[in-house]
């Protein structure tokens, strides 16, 4: 079977429309999406109207872009009632309307393979509903567009070159900590290195303990306070004048006593 329809849109947006299989399924007249379908290979319901008669499919659908101006549609299901099943292999071919380069004309051929109640219908009633089904897809997918224009997909980035190394935390160089006997080895006045040499062999031989414990020594060691002499030599001095002072008053005493 071949049928050709019309979109008021032009060639780029129909077909960015038409690579989208949610928005495809979506447009079928009938057709009721399960809530949980995959945008990919979405699944649901057809309701499809053969003359008098309405059979209902369960099943999914697929859409493939052939090139920049082919698409082609590939959908089956089974019968909710019943044992028949449908297949449906549907190429559309897109170009600008002859006599309007804003609008789209898709050129479909499909067939259909089926079992059951469908391949029991005239091949006449069976290719009309086909032909009402397309017309009503374009009217639909013509409404969709309106609604909700296709977006358009991001240029691929290219992905940025890589900075250049910096050196991270743990490999800048750690300086010596204040206490190092050989922070200050590299002094002008050249007393660090001898005081380093010195804490070593201080150091040598003794446990941890110790050297924690241990007073600081060298140049590390604390400045002992400066000690008062003017406080002991007073009191040095002042005993003994006290002791001449009272043995002369106890002569001078005993001399007055003597003159009595």
């Amino acid at each position: 079977m071949e049928h050709e329809v019309y979109v008021p849109f032009p060639v780029e947006t129909v077909r960015q429309a038409l690579t989208e299989p949610e928005r495809v399924a979506r447009c079928i007249p009938g057709c009721q999406l399960d809530a949980d379908a995959d945008p990919g290979t979405p699944g649901g319901r057809l309701r499809l109207r053969i003359g008098s008669s309405t059979i209902t499919y369960r099943g999914t659908l697929t859409v493939t872009a052939r090139g920049a101006d082919t698409v082609t549609v590939e959908a089956g299901g089974i019968e909710s009632r019943g044992d028949g099943s449908a297949e449906l292999s549907l190429t559309v071919r897109l170009a600008a309307r002859p006599d309007d380069s804003a609008a789209t004309a898709l050129h479909c051929a499909g067939t259909v393979t089926s079992t059951g109640r469908l391949a029991e219908a005239a091949p006449q009633t069976a290719e009309s509903a086909a032909r009402r089904l397309l017309d009503r897809f374009a009217a639909n997918l013509a409404a969709d567009l309106a609604d909700e224009p296709p977006q358009d997909r991001p240029a691929e980035t290219q992905p940025a070159p890589p900075a250049h190394a910096t050196p991270g935390v743990f490999d800048s160089e750690v300086p010596p900590p204040s206490l190092d006997p050989l922070a200050d080895a590299d002094d002008q006045d050249g007393t660090a290195p001898a005081e380093a040499a010195h804490a070593r062999r201080t150091m040598i031989g003794r446990s941890a303990e110790e050297v924690d414990h241990a007073p600081p020594r060298g140049r590390y060691a604390p400045v002992p306070a400066p000690q008062s002499t003017t406080t002991s030599a007073t009191l040095r001095w002042a005993a003994p004048a006290a002791a001449l002072a009272l043995a002369s008053a106890v002569v001078v005493g005993r001399v007055l006593r003597r003159r009595r």
